[in-house]
């Protein structure tokens, strides 16, 4: 088959002045705060939260329902941006934002927390996926480390102030201000976006919308969660409910799959999946936000409930682990825009994931802090190395006309991935908690405290020492086995990265939009200029002035399976 590309010519437009895009980053900065904020904010108040709101069973809902929603609307709000253009798009979605807050900020039961969180989710979805391709689409991969280096500090930093600005909320003005604090951030960001985003303007077109795979993956991704939150705790494996979701989520995924094979414009192309780096990145994603989101949604109650810190100092002892993120992420961005090389840092990365996994495995209630704190610090230094690399990886195998599908379907099965390790991690730790204190409590004990289901660390703390002590070490032994069953996984992707090819970065958006597009369409070779034809993954190093590389490419190119097609001028 033979396909027919346009000319090999640079932008009319040219690209962007720095000034515009430093004004465009700090936009976008805004909004990733605000995103990321939500991420943690409720970490260290949500035991009083549930504990006032009579509701510690569903605890874990708070967490995931965010998380849920906004996985849903990843691949939405990646494909709807290629086609119609993002900034539009992203206005709304922080509005969709707000509105969730409005909604957590006036409940007065659990059941509307949960709803406003959902709804903050639908808007959330979109502001970190958008605010990734926003930036592929003015700044050529090789340059693009150090922007998304910050990026990832950004979210370092915001895992800092998060719970701390959670817990003096909590301990003050109260923890409703952890939504209404969104209202102004939310303006903000709004207006940043539409005096500083000069996006490329899009084809207008009406979008052929893919309805279909919309709800097929809202539903096999719902149905998912539920298992794997209600099963072995609400209800039974074996139950019906349970066996009917299995059900669900397979049956759904199924016609996922045949829909997106012939959708005019699918919500999650099929040949992403052709894309060897896509594949191992979405995987090792996967696996590294069931590590890390098991991890930390639990790690600040564990530390109220089992120190005896208050919600504020129970932020403080998470800066270790956020100052490492921080610090490691820049560092790796710049790493990556001076070499040119990447694929150590992911790999480097898990498995010092890895080595936190089995160091937090072995915290005890008598563990010094400053040890548990540098456990802590082990896991940021790895989650900084991983974390932003593995998009730059998936975002350079594709055109920029596909970025935000790519990147969104990437991030999505990341996603997936924080909604099993939370939903995973917190009805393991709530199961073996109820579980053990029902043994261990005292006879009596039960009507002097209250239900387990109101326990918050103030309760906690003022009860006598014998029944502290056993709710104390319960909370402990709940947790810390959930920790090591995660390290297997994670030495999984460790070996999946380092079957990533890495391929060469692009100096330019018009030699990445190129390339790209030609290596995305199955082709093997491209004529460049009447009567000279080249290797499509050599044709990178052509055009970004590394011709030394192309007899190795070359040479891997004639293994590439597919037919040789050379597109004509």
């Amino acid at each position: 088959m033979t396909t027919t590309s346009p000319a090999v010519t640079k932008a009319s437009a040219g690209s962007p002045q720095k000034r515009t895009i430093v004004l465009l980053f700090a936009g976008l900065m805004v909004t990733m705060l605000l995103a990321s904020l939500d991420q943690t904010i409720f970490s260290t108040a949500l035991p009083t939260i549930v504990g006032e709101l009579n509701g510690v069973d569903h605890m874990l809902w708070v967490t995931t329902a965010y998380i849920l929603a906004s996985t849903i609307m990843l691949p939405v709000y990646g494909k709807l941006g290629d086609l119609i253009g993002r900034k539009g798009l992203f206005i709304g979605a922080i509005a969709l934002f707000i509105v969730g807050s409005v909604i957590g900020g006036m409940s007065q039961d659990m059941t509307w927390l949960i709803v406003g969180r959902a709804v903050q989710g639908l808007g959330g979805g979109g502001l970190m996926i958008l605010s990734n391709a926003i930036i592929a689409d003015v700044v050529p991969a090789r340059e693009r480390g150090k922007y998304m280096g910050v990026m990832g500090g950004v979210f370092a930093l915001s895992s800092v102030a998060g719970p701390l600005l959670g817990g003096w909320f909590t301990e003050s003005i109260g923890w409703r201000w952890a939504f209404w604090m969104n209202i102004p951030l939310g303006i903000l960001a709004i207006v940043s976006a539409v005096v500083f985003l000069r996006l490329p303007k899009k084809e207008q077109r009406l979008p052929r919308l893919d309805f279909a795979g919309m709800g097929l993956l809202a539903i096999a991704s719902t149905s998912l969660v539920l298992v794997t939150t209600w099963g072995g705790t609400t209800y039974d494996w074996d139950s019906a409910v349970i066996l009917s979701l299995i059900a669900a989520t397979v049956v759904a995924a199924i016609a996922f799959v045949m829909v997106e094979r012939k959708a005019v414009e699918p919500i999650m192309p099929l040949k992403l999946f052709k894309d060897r780096n896509f594949n191992l990145t979405t995987i090792a994603g996967l696996i590294i936000g069931i590590a890390m989101f098991g991890a930390l949604a639990y790690l600040p109650t564990y530390l109220q409930m089992v120190t005896g810190a208050n919600a504020t100092q129970a932020g403080l002892l998470m800066i270790p682990m956020m100052a490492a993120l921080l610090v490691t992420s820049i560092i790796s961005g710049q790493l990556v825009s001076k070499t040119g090389r990447y694929k150590w840092l992911p790999i480097v990365g898990t498995a010092i994931v890895a080595v936190a996994l089995v160091l937090l495995s072995t915290m005890t209630p008598a563990l010094p802090v400053w040890v548990l704190c540098s456990y802590l610090a082990v896991m940021g230094i790895g989650l900084g190395m991983s974390m932003q690399i593995l998009i730059l990886i998936v975002q350079n195998s594709f055109p920029v006309s596909q970025v935000g599908t790519a990147t969104a379907s990437n991030n999505y099965f990341r996603q997936i991935g924080a909604s099993l390790g939370s939903a995973i991690v917190g009805s393991l730790f709530v199961a073996r908690l109820t579980e053990l204190l029902a043994d261990r409590m005292p006879a009596g004990a039960s009507a002097s405290s209250g239900s387990s289901n109101s326990f918050t660390p103030a309760i906690v703390k003022a009860l006598p020492g014998p029944v502290r002590d056993v709710i104390v070490g319960s909370y402990n032994d709940a947790l810390t086995p959930v920790f090591l069953y995660m390290v297997p996984l994670v030495l999984v992707a460790v070996v999946l990265l380092c079957l990533v090819k890495e391929k060469p970065l692009a100096t330019s958006i018009e030699d990445e939009a190129v390339v790209n597009s030609l290596e995305i369409d199955g082709a093997d070779s491209v004529v460049l200029t009447q009567g000279t034809t080249v290797a499509a993954d050599a044709a990178d190093d052509d055009l970004t002035g590394n011709p030394s590389d192309t007899a190795r490419r070359s040479a891997e190119d004639d293994e590439r399976e597919g037919e040789l097609v050379t597109p004509r001028l």
